[in-house]
């Protein structure tokens, strides 16, 4: 009873959170109430199918809620249910399905409650299935997972029961006696009653003298506590044990007590099972023979349902089992392709670490590049020109030197100072649209004539430095040549950008030459290529020059 109460208010709980505002009024709750009592103490199997019905709703709530205890909770009373009203296969499903759920139940600590009471209602399953070995083997896993005192007297009486269906009183009596050792420190009079008419009834059978004193001494505790279901049973056992010992007036008397007893429960089920009784004790040879042959009839009835719903609940399992396989399959075909894509992905991303690795190294070989041309153009500027400068001054002080001389070493001075000047490192510092511009212009004079476009509509801001160090270069190669080869009157640059793609545009009206002959734009041919960009050289002798640069 306990146990039936703490469930009560653990479901009564959760049906605060199911229902609306409404379900808070007395008529709500007392349905609630009225329908979990149809399962746990019903006072007619009529009213249990109602109660079966609510908590199947319920459960499916439960579940799209993701509230696995409350379904656990649900599955516990349907199963219960079912089996109070006989349908074996369906009460053995609910079981099977709320341990499914608590099995995929992430805190399995927090349920051992429910494992308990699940594997002790499927224990009643078996035994009522006549499937004692596996009654037994459910019980004893109920009892793994018993933590308290009174449930394990409760499993222990129930293997008992068991033993006393196989006739082997010896076990029964075992473990009845395991049962009564463990309830003398519980103060539990309705669970110290249960043990002791069952005890009574299997020392009865054994021949113990104690059984009377035992199944007397139950019956005063049942009918102290006004429980009238449980002292139904010792008025039946009693009747039972004075019809063994062939004392017929103690026999009937306590017949007729079971027989009221069981009208004041208006139940149908105890009636019959009363009247039972009196067909049992009855010493007519043709009722006996009518008892025994009613009673085979329906054993063999209540195993052929067993077995159909036993072979339905195999062929329910085996396409589960087929689906499962069926989910394997696909689990595994999932798997490949996840592989695959996982191999092609880190192909990919192995591709493209190693082209930027490439890009990396050679982004890192040309600042090397230029770093080693400003570091050579400085040394040039510092020490060879420098040096030459000394020379001249020291020459121009002397009378005697030869002009023609001290020209040449000027013009190994100038050479010295462009080489430098040239291949000196370019400030990114400063706005590059002006240095560019400066740099053009300065290519200027009255020989010459240098157009720019859309240089200032340029972003280059959104150019990286290797890039802009690399048009600023080119843009000084193709400038200084055009202005020692070229003759040109007139040079024209037009700029253009799209995304992240510089073109540039350079033409002359110098006079040309033959693009075979390239001379010095190879340097800037290697730099454009370099960094995966394209120069494309345009001229004839006498028809000027062009060059488009896409970088």
């Amino acid at each position: 009873m306990k146990n039936n109460q703490l469930s009560f208010l653990f479901f009564f709980i959760l049906a605060v959170f199911l229902f609306p505002s409404s379900a808070y009024s007395q008529k709500s709750k007392d349905s609630i109430h009225r329908l979990y009592q149809a399962i746990v103490s019903p006072n007619s199997t009529s009213n249990i199918p109602q109660g079966i019905n609510f908590y199947t709703l319920k459960k499916d709530v439960d579940l799209k809620r993701k509230d696995t205890l409350a379904a656990v909770m649900d599955l516990r009373l349907i199963a219960m249910g079912q089996f109070k009203i006989g349908n074996i296969y369906d009460s053995e499903n609910a079981v099977v399905e709320a341990l499914s759920l608590i099995e995929s139940y992430p805190q399995k600590d927090t349920v051992i409650e429910g494992r308990k009471a699940l594997y002790n209602q499927l224990g009643q399953i078996y035994r009522e299935s006549n499937n004692y070995d596996k009654a037994l083997e459910t019980y004893n896993l109920s009892l793994e997972y018993s933590r308290s005192l009174s449930d394990s007297i409760t499993i222990i009486n129930n293997k008992a029961n068991v033993y006393k269906d196989l006739g082997n009183y010896e076990k029964a009596a075992e473990n009845l006696a395991l049962a009564y050792k463990k309830i003398e420190v519980s103060a539990d009079s309705l669970k110290l009653a249960m043990v002791l008419d069952n005890l009574g009834i299997v020392q009865s059978k054994l021949g113990n003298p104690n059984a009377l004193s035992n199944l007397n001494r139950a019956l005063q505790i049942r009918e102290s506590k006004n429980d009238l279901s449980k002292t139904y049973s010792s008025y039946k056992n009693l009747a039972l044990y004075f019809f063994d010992i062939n004392n017929e007036k103690q026999a009937q008397l306590f017949a007729n007590k079971a027989y009221q007893a069981a009208t004041k429960l208006n139940s149908i089920t105890y009636l019959q099972d009363a009247l039972s009784l009196f067909v049992s004790m009855n010493a007519d040879p043709k009722i006996v023979q009518f008892k025994k042959i009613t009673d085979s009839i329906a054993k063999a009835k209540q195993l052929a349902e067993n077995k159909n719903a036993f072979i339905k609940y195999n062929v329910e399992n085996e396409r589960k089992n087929t689906m499962a396989a069926q989910l394997l399959q696909e689990k595994e075909k999932g798997q490949k392709v996840l592989y695959m894509i996982l191999g092609i992905f880190t192909l990919i991303m192995a591709i493209f670490i190693i082209l930027l690795l490439r890009t990396k190294h050679k982004k890192e070989k040309i600042r090397q590049v230029y770093n080693t041309e400003a570091r050579i153009s400085k040394k040039v500027h510092d020490e060879v020109a420098n040096d030459l400068y000394h020379v001249m001054v020291k020459i121009q002080g002397n009378t005697s030197a030869n002009d023609e001389v001290l020209d040449d070493i000027e013009n190994i001075y100038n050479k010295t100072r462009d080489i430098s000047k040239e291949n000196s490192a370019v400030e990114l510092s400063e706005d590059f649209t002006e240095q560019l511009s400066d740099l053009l212009l300065s290519y200027k004079n009255q020989q010459t004539t240098v157009i720019t476009q859309n240089i200032s509509k340029m972003n280059w801001k959104a150019v990286s430095d290797i890039k802009k160090i690399t048009v600023y270069r080119i843009l000084k190669e193709l400038m200084t040549n055009m202005s020692k080869h070229s003759q040109a009157s007139l040079v024209a640059l037009s700029f253009s950008q799209t995304n992240s793609k510089i073109n540039i545009t350079y033409s002359d009206n110098g006079v040309g030459c033959q693009i075979k002959n390239k001379n010095g734009l190879l340097n800037a041919e290697n730099r454009i290529q370099t960094l995966n960009g394209t120069i494309i050289f345009e001229s004839k002798p006498n028809e000027g020059f062009k060059a488009k640069i896409t970088l």
